[in-house]
């Protein structure tokens, strides 16, 4: 059972004012390389899964920035963590499940 669910908006500082777009999308296609539940939103991703597994995804995601040649980057975390009952976000969804 998941225990965590990690949002992340990431903003790099991309080389010469370039658009974030292909950033943003090298950032999600990591989040899909971890194999955990997600939900991409308009401002921001939730993850589901174990806190320590979920923090690693946001560091790979961090360094994949600088990798593509970001000088800096800013990662906006909301973390919901609840290791006794465990943390879903179909359960935090449930009256919401199309986001309306």
């Amino acid at each position: 059972m998941a225990n965590a669910l990690v949002s992340i908006q990431i903003l790099p500082t991309t080389p010469g004012g370039e658009s974030v777009i292909p950033y943003v999308d090298r950032a999600i296609d990591i989040i899909k390389s971890a194999g955990v539940p997600y939900r991409v939103a308009p401002l921001e991703t939730t993850m589901e899964g174990e806190l320590t597994h979920l923090l690693d995804v946001v560091r790979q995601m961090n360094e994949a920035m600088t990798e593509m040649g970001c000088a800096s980057v800013i990662s906006q975390i909301k973390i919901y963590y609840n290791p006794e009952n465990g943390a879903s976000m179909g359960r935090l969804l449930e009256k919401y499940p199309d986001g309306q």
